[in-house]
């Protein structure tokens, strides 16, 4: 029974960190700590950007609660579910997306990670805090609908 438990929370942390990272993402990120993730929204002049802080302090929290899950119960599977998450991320954002390391594959046309690089190429369409689309990481609502809200989000051009 035990083991279903933390099967059941470790999927459940792996879910909500999806969840966590979009809002983390469209609200934080985009809002006050803007200062750091600005940075990923630039073109990268060195191996690093002040964004990975981001990755720093989420790891630091991961290994924390395997710290804690030493202690107590279940909090292993959480830590293990996040850090499943992680990998996750890394390999689609940073591996497929921004090609920080050699992709191991190009993803098929018509995929779901296809569909993931696009809606996350139609985020980094928007240089500023404002107006982005598509702020989850391993889910992505349909481009259709990411092109539209883009096109709403756009200051409307100077007259003159």
């Amino acid at each position: 029974m035990n083991a279903l438990i933390n099967i059941a929370l470790a999927a459940t942390a792996f879910v909500g960190m999806e969840v966590a990272a979009w809002a983390l993402h469209r609200w934080l990120m985009h809002g006050p700590g803007w200062g750091w993730h600005e940075s990923h929204h630039r073109p990268r002049t060195g191996r690093f950007e002040r964004n990975d802080r981001y990755v720093l302090v989420f790891s630091l929290i991961s290994v924390a609660l395997f710290a804690l899950g030493q202690v107590v119960p279940h909090v292993t599977a959480v830590a293990i579910g996040m850090t499943c998450y992680g990998v996750g991320y890394f390999t689609m954002h940073e591996v497929l997306v921004h090609k920080r390391l050699p992709p191991p594959f190009s993803p098929r046309e018509g995929s779901y990670v296809a569909h993931l690089v696009a809606a996350h190429h139609l985020h980094h369409a928007v240089h500023t805090r404002e107006g982005a689309v598509s702020f989850g990481f391993l889910y992505a609502p349909p481009l259709a609908r990411l092109r539209a809200q883009l096109r709403l989000n756009r200051p409307p051009a100077p007259q003159g």
